[in-house]
């Protein structure tokens, strides 16, 4: 793999924090590696093509008068679901189902951290957060607020992110281009994702950190070849009485990472494939992709698997209104990473519609096993945290129970608590599974 090799100068800019002083920039100074030219940014790699999730006119769906979603901040991995009534009169749930494709991928953050690489020269890693980014000596300092962007970024191709051009470029399968921000290896240093200095959002820009900046950097998220098309079968946007099913990532949990040490932890396998809702509510049977509900009548994938598996006459056996989430893997769904031959469906949550709250684990495998539904593999149902978010990574690597030849892609966390409110749920991704061929080894 060739390192960026194109240099990206900018002119000084004046840009605020909030809570802090204005701050002048010169984005002037770079620096080679190994006819590698680093300008105030990290490196990332690509090599694989892919889609983005489909741009689809707005469809009118979200119960009148739901204006927007609450805000997700870094706790909404704690279930605030509030309670409903069951009338059909709309609710201020915690959930419109606006499509994720605006996901936070880019944010205001802070360095925590700055330390050497071994034998490197020109670069260094800093810390964010959970997260670790080889960035340019002397380039950023602890305390300083910058972009951070996450992998599986998609950044546009545009002049600044020019430098990202021979590491990262992507085609993606309607034409389009951008670069691909994935995990890598610097010099045996794990790096994730791409710190920006401030100033690449233009002059007198006044941001707080925790902001959310994708949108005026135009960056999307990457979506892995063989992912779900649903264009041809959407009824309308994801129920707006169930919560979606993404995680936060561990890394992006830091400040209150140590809140979670005096709890015993679920902890199931994550597995690789689509995510899907099949709900009853009100004697109304629906099926669900990760953004959108579909359509029953069509020839659907999951319409496939929610036949086969006899899942309506299974929730209605259970004579309430009720949502079960999975996770549905094999052939023709994220490349089969399990080498499957047929579709398999996996429960990894059951949610009470009329309480607005998740089944806690162990009533979840009863139901499951009581209706003849499979749950993801079980890693443990009483764990303890390891000490730092680094050890908690490591645990996450492993060999899958689908195919003990193959790398799992990384374990999920939920502590059920006493009470819905108390609920914590995170994913933790294997960086070995992360990593595969994307290592780079030759930096200096």
């Amino acid at each position: 793999m060739s390192l960026p090799s194109d240099s990206l100068s900018r002119g000084a800019a004046n840009f605020t924090v909030s809570g802090s002083d204005s701050v002048q920039s010169s984005i002037d100074n770079t620096a080679s590696a190994n006819n590698s030219t680093f300008s105030g940014k990290t490196v990332a790699d690509s090599g694989q093509k892919g889609e983005f999730l489909p741009q689809l006119p707005p469809l009118n769906t979200e119960p009148p008068g739901f204006a927007q979603d609450i805000a997700k901040d870094s706790t909404s991995i704690t279930d605030r679901s509030i309670a409903a009534s069951q009338s059909d009169a709309p609710q201020p749930l915690a959930n419109t189902g606006i499509p994720d494709d605006v996901r936070k991928l880019a944010t205001i953050r802070t360095i925590s951290e700055i330390q050497p690489i071994k034998n490197a020269d020109k670069i260094e890693v800093a810390t964010v957060d959970g997260w670790k980014v080889v960035v340019e000596k002397s380039e950023f300092k602890p305390g300083q607020s910058v972009i951070f962007c996450e992998i599986d970024s998609v950044l546009p191709v545009r002049d600044e992110f020019e430098f990202l051009s021979k590491s990262s470029h992507i085609v993606l399968p309607d034409g389009s281009e951008g670069y691909r921000l994935r995990t890598i290896k610097l010099r045996g240093q794990l790096s994730q994702g791409l710190v920006l200095p401030l100033s690449i959002l233009g002059k007198d820009v006044t941001v707080n950190v925790g902001d959310d900046v994708t949108a005026k950097l135009d960056i999307k998220k990457y979506e892995r070849p063989g992912s779900l098309s649903d264009r041809d079968f959407i009824k309308g946007y994801f129920p707006f009485f169930i919560p979606k099913s993404d995680e936060e990532r561990i890394q992006n949990l830091h400040s209150i990472f140590d809140s979670f040490k005096d709890k015993k932890f679920y902890v199931s396998e994550k597995l690789n494939g689509t995510s899907s809702t099949f709900y009853l509510r009100n004697n109304d049977f629906g099926i669900c992709s990760k953004n959108y509900e579909l359509k029953t009548d069509r020839d659907h994938p999951l319409g496939k698997v929610a036949s086969k598996n006899d899942i309506e006459s299974k929730l209605r056996s259970l004579g309430k209104n009720i949502a079960i989430q999975a996770e549905v893997v094999g052939h023709k769904i994220e490349a089969n990473p399990y080498e499957l031959e047929e579709l398999q469906l996996f429960v990894f949550n059951i949610y009470d519609i009329d309480k607005q709250s998740y089944i806690k684990k162990a009533e979840m495998e009863k139901i499951c096993q009581e209706i003849g539904l499979p749950i993801c593999p079980v890693v443990s149902n009483n764990k303890e945290l390891a000490a730092t978010i680094d050890k908690v990574l490591v645990d996450a690597n492993g060999k899958s129970k689908l195919n003990n030849q193959k790398k799992r892609e990384g374990l999920v966390y939920v502590f059920d608590g006493n009470d819905p409110e108390e609920r914590v749920s995170f994913k933790v991704i294997s960086n070995n599974y992360l990593l595969k061929d994307n290592t780079v080894k030759a930096v200096h």
